[in-house]
């Protein structure tokens, strides 16, 4: 009878089937003969390794050389009946550690498959010539075998000597499945990222008469997906039903990536909410993805959810997943949840790239997280990574938000030792606009020259900072030639510029004010027109509360409060209190000014966070006077008075609201004191309140 030894298949495709090794049992003396099945148990892994063929998707015979019979010593046991020739058939386990196993091995289909993958080899390092590629072939012999060729293809990664290898074999084959041929061969070009070679091999197919399977559109849709060509994927898979091939879950994942980078976010969304549906397998790189498509559209709760549900499915983030989450956190200004993200990428035993750092810095200087930027930076400088300009402007610029002088030189003088980080017009931009809030004038002064020296023009940036920077100084004349130089440079001074001759105006002696207003009314006629109306004290309130709208109507949202604010500033410097309180009811009217003041039955207050100095003095005494007018009439005041300032210091002041209001407070004698628990928080009671307020009544009437 004969035995046969059957090992577990490798995998080449995606159908798998056993290639068997028929060993012929020879009979020995000295047993009795009888007919006997024997079904082994099944082997142990690292027996089935040991013993593991490659098969290829091809059923073709494998050929004689591969079966040798063995000889009499190879059968542990031999079981016959007598006759000569039985035709009785078994399967015996052999032990993986004995020698007779290694010849088995060598005589079975991995030693062929190694040999093949040899071949491969070769075929990758040879020149690609028709002469080149078939003397490597040559060593399979005259008869080459389908199954041959499949693992010599499969095992290639040289797109150009695989398409000659290919032509060789089909010379030489009379093959049933020639597509089996090509979908390796178009793997091959996947390895190599040749998309174009892969097209040509597909317009071959179908000119040779070979319809192409659902093998070939995965193999073509994930080709271009490698080679970054979403659009080509999409082209690809809206084919398959013309050949009447029907996508598979993993090419339908595969899909929801296509569609996202192509920008048919509609679609990929569909396909998305298909595969939680249906328990699609979905790999990181779609994932990601996903959240970058949620991020562009600014749904930043998405990217989480994405996240959330990728961890929950037991699919594990990639590096690409962790910076595209994190950059996505980055736009939405949320660094505590770029924190997060960044620990557990650490916990899960990934090692921030260049991409990682990157994300982070951008997420952090966003939300002008100072410390946190910086000590990014340090950790790339420690770890011989190299910021491109983009990367030091936004390192730079944060400098400027938080006021890190001493920092942000370092980081300049760190572009200008680099080699591929030079500082551009920003990077000039930038300290300037730092030495300009820090009042260092002579600096500001240099770093322009150096600008100039690099050859680059001030910019409307610059010539803004360096306003302000001689505004602070009180240097009238050099603001004034500062603004010619804009208007020679054919430069068209924006809102932001005329809000900073605002402000610089707010800070100005009061005879100096028209060489400033002259300038202004050049860059912006309603501003200065309704300036010249506060100055020289011209014009009805009816008048001047007509042009203030109209100036407000007419100016871009982000800056109104901005010129509000410096308007009753000016007022409250020139003693224009009816002026500055008119501005502040058409603030409020407009919406300028919102939440300023809040009611509730245990608490009234008075909000002035975001308020400039003047503004905030003269809400404060409105809502005095309001108060006033509430007890006067009956009105019952709250058990809790509050005025909240904020803790923070105002742009254009070297002191914060609450440091002011304190001895403000105290010149009125109000009974408001700093809440110990509440910072920026002045509260009182309802009994010191009415106190105050009537005493303060009793002493205006008797002034009057």
């Amino acid at each position: 009878m004969a035995f046969h030894l059957c090992s577990s298949p490798s995998t080449l495709f995606h159908d798998r089937q056993p290639v068997c090794n028929s060993l012929p049992s020879p009979r020995k003396p000295g047993f009795r003969s009888f007919t006997h099945s024997f079904k082994p148990s099944p082997l142990p892994p690292q027996c089935k390794r040991l013993l593991q063929i490659s098969h290829v998707s091809v059923q073709d015979p494998i050929p004689q050389e591969t079966q040798n019979a063995s000889g009499p010593d190879d059968a542990s046991a031999n079981f016959q009946d007598g006759k000569s020739g039985s035709s009785s058939k078994g399967y015996i386990w052999v032990n993986p550690r004995s020698p007779r196993a290694s010849r088995l091995r060598q005589r079975s289909y991995d030693a062929r498959y190694n040999s093949l993958a040899k071949v491969a080899e070769s075929l990758n390092s040879c020149n690609p010539t028709e002469e080149d590629v078939a003397e490597v072939l040559s060593s399979l012999g005259e008869k080459v075998l389908e199954q041959d060729a499949v693992v010599v293809l499969n095992n290639a990664v040289n797109a150009e000597t695989a398409l000659l290898a290919l032509s060789y074999f089909q010379q030489r084959l009379k093959s049933s499945r020639e597509v089996i041929l090509y979908n390796v061969t178009i793997k091959v070009c996947r390895k190599c990222r040749d998309f174009d070679r892969a097209e040509k091999l597909f317009e071959e197919m179908l000119e040779r008469g070979i319809k192409p399977d659902n093998f070939t559109f995965s193999t073509m849709i994930t080709c271009a997906r490698m080679c970054s060509l979403p659009n080509k994927a999409v082209e690809w898979f809206e084919k398959m039903p013309n050949f009447g091939c029907n996508p598979d879950d993993v090419t339908y994942s595969a899909m929801i990536d296509a569609y996202g980078r192509a920008g048919n976010i509609d679609m990929a969304l569909s396909l998305y909410d298909r595969a939680r549906t249906e328990k699609w397998r979905i790999d990181p790189v779609t994932f990601s993805t996903l959240i970058k498509m949620y991020g562009v559209a600014g749904n930043f709760d998405g990217c989480l959810n994405v996240y959330e549900e990728m961890k929950a499915l037991g699919v594990k983030p990639n590096l690409v997943t962790y910076n595209t989450l994190l950059d996505a956190m980055g736009r939405a200004k949320r660094p505590w949840q770029a924190k997060i993200i960044y620990k557990e990428m650490n916990n899960n035993g990934f090692s921030p790239n260049w991409a990682t750092y990157a994300s982070l810095l951008r997420a952090y200087g966003r939300a002008r997280y100072g410390e946190d930027a910086l000590r990014v930076y340090k950790e790339m400088k420690e770890k011989g990574m190299e910021l491109n300009v983009n990367l030091c402007n936004t390192l730079l610029a944060v400098c400027a938000n938080v006021g890190y002088v001493e920092e942000a030189v370092e980081i300049f003088e760190d572009m200008k030792n680099s080699e591929t980080s030079k500082p551009d017009s920003w990077s000039f931009s930038s300290l300037i606009t730092i030495y300009s809030c820090s009042g260092k004038v002579s600096d500001a002064e240099a770093m322009l020259n150096e600008m100039l020296e690099a050859g680059y023009e001030p910019n409307i940036f610059v010539l803004t900072s360096l306003v302000q920077c001689y505004g602070k100084a009180q240097r009238t004349d050099d603001v004034v030639r500062t603004f010619h130089r804009l208007l020679e440079l054919d430069i068209s001074p924006d809102e932001r510029f005329c809000g900073c001759l605002l402000n610089v105006m707010t800070q100005t002696p009061k005879e100096e004010l028209t060489k400033l207003n002259d300038c202004l009314e050049k860059a912006s006629s309603k501003l200065g027109h309704v300036v010249k109306l506060l100055v020289e004290e011209q014009g009805s309130d009816e008048d001047f509360r007509k042009q203030a709208s109209e100036l407000f109507d007419s100016t871009g949202v982000d800056v109104r409060k901005a010129y509000c604010n410096c308007l009753i500033d000016l007022c409250v410097n020139l003693n224009l209190l009816q002026r500055a309180c008119q501005l502040l009811e058409l603030g409020l009217a407009l919406e300028i000014y919102t939440d300023i003041h809040s009611r509730s039955p245990t608490q009234w207050s008075l909000h002035l966070k975001g308020l400039s100095l003047g503004a905030a003095l003269t809400a404060l005494h409105v809502w005095i006077n309001d108060l006033s007018k509430a007890l006067e009439s009956g009105e019952e005041l709250p058990p809790l008075l509050g005025i909240n300032t904020g803790h923070g210091k105002h742009k254009y002041s070297d002191k914060g609201l609450a440091v002011v209001f304190v001895s403000h407070l105290k010149e009125l004698n109000a009974p408001f004191h700093e809440a110990p628990d509440k910072v920026g928080w002045f509260l009182t009671t309802k009994v010191a309140a009415q106190s105050w307020l009537e005493s303060r009544n009793l002493s205006e009437l008797v002034a009057a």
